[in-house]
């Protein structure tokens, strides 16, 4: 254990009320925490984040000085450490098998795993979410921007990736509550289908569209991917992929090339791994995402090849959404005891524990994000990137 805490000081009280202490004596970044379950440190080794996780939730694990978003920092900030662990080796070995990540979201069982998240209270986003409600990586060029303000530069980002005017007929996958949707008709004048799983998004996003005067431009489908029948000349899909399943990455890039136009233009927005393919997280997938699985660019690339579309341009967004989580945490934190009051204790210790440990896998471990830009023609959009940035500084 002394090796694996190498940044950082953690204080450890066992459930006899033994100290055990980790880390450099000199430094700053001290966290104590108390064990309440004998059998917890054999659960840590044996599969760390989903003890971890758990035994947070239930309160078997406590934390006297600090936070948990304190003690995600110095656990993430000595990954390197924890993977050279024995253990984990033979954990890393056996996660590469492709039958464990070949996880198969069916249409019903996709439904089942959007609604376990997404068909939550709308109050609870309220609470951390900006304005606009966009649940996904927003951008932050400089980094001091605030969250509404980091929302606002992702869609325009995203639309300046689109080359969008008001001829064009958007398809939106995984339209959440209609906010990019909405932002697309309401400054370009395209019209938009958004399709989305999840029936507490759809109600929102016709209510909003209702009373924004867009359900003439803008409509909202309860629809799966894999039944889209018309074609666009513009796709768009933000936050959506990562419930996909790589048995299903031919699919979906097959359904974008025979949904675009000759000439359209699709931009997915993703969480990626910097890393080769991998498993699930263990935590994540019992309690926040069930189905999901984080890629690496090299099965989407692959994927989209096959598909025949060309991948005109990719970019890599490696610290804008560990910024986004922060903000969210922060405005969780803030309105924890509303949230309390929607759900209960244990609810709000596993939304902070995910919403603190995807902000540092982020941070500091493997994940970013990736904007894939592709289409059916080479000459679809033009020789260079200016065309993006004269776009997003209006020149």
């Amino acid at each position: 254990m002394h090796k694996l805490v190498q940044d950082g000081r953690l204080t450890i009280i066992d459930r006899a009320g033994h100290c055990h202490h980790f880390g450099s004596e000199d430094c700053d970044d001290h966290v104590t925490v108390r064990l309440h379950d004998k059998s917890l440190p054999l659960k840590l080794a044996l599969s760390p984040t989903l003890a971890l996780g758990e035994a947070y939730m239930d309160g078997r694990i406590t934390i006297e000085s600090g936070s948990i978003r304190d003690l995600l920092r110095i656990a993430t900030s000595n990954l390197q450490a924890l993977d050279e662990h024995p253990m984990q080796v033979i954990r890393s070995k056996i996660a590469t098998f492709a039958p464990l990540r070949g996880r198969r979201n069916h249409k019903a069982q996709s439904r089942r795993n959007v609604a376990h998240h997404y068909d939550l209270s709308g109050t609870l986003y309220d609470l951390f979410l900006d304005s606009d409600r966009q649940y996904s990586c927003g951008y932050f060029p400089q980094g001091t921007e605030s969250l509404d303000e980091g929302q606002a530069a992702k869609k325009r980002h995203l639309a300046a990736k689109l080359l969008l005017s008001p001829d064009q007929r958007l398809l939106d996958i995984g339209c959440g509550w209609g906010g990019l949707a909405l932002e697309l008709a309401r400054t370009h004048g395209v019209s938009v289908r958004g399709i989305t799983l999840s029936r507490e998004q759809l109600q929102v996003a016709r209510s909003r569209a209702e009373q924004e005067d867009f359900a003439d431009q803008v409509r909202f489908d309860m629809l799966d991917y894999r039944d889209i029948d018309e074609r666009f000349d513009r796709i768009v899909s933000v936050g959506m992929f990562e419930h996909v399943g790589p048995s299903h990455y031919d699919m979906f890039f097959s359904t974008i090339a025979r949904s675009l136009a000759p000439d359209g233009i699709g931009v997915i927005h993703s969480i990626g791994r910097r890393s080769p393919p991998g498993s699930d997280d263990p935590w994540i997938s019992k309690y926040i995402f069930p189905g999901g699985y984080v890629p690496a660019l090299s099965e989407v690339l692959g994927a989209a090849e096959r598909s025949g579309l060309w991948v005109t341009d990719v970019e890599i967004l490696r610290l804008h959404y560990a910024d986004t989580l922060l903000h969210w945490y922060d405005r969780f934190q803030q309105n924890r005891a509303r949230a309390c009051a929607l759900y209960d204790e244990r609810f709000c210790r596993m939304w902070e524990f995910y919403l603190a440990a995807c902000e540092m896998a982020f941070r500091q471990g493997d994940l970013m994000v990736f904007q894939l830009q592709v289409t059916r023609r080479r000459d679809a959009v033009p020789r260079t990137r200016d065309y993006m940035f004269a776009a997003e500084t209006g020149r």
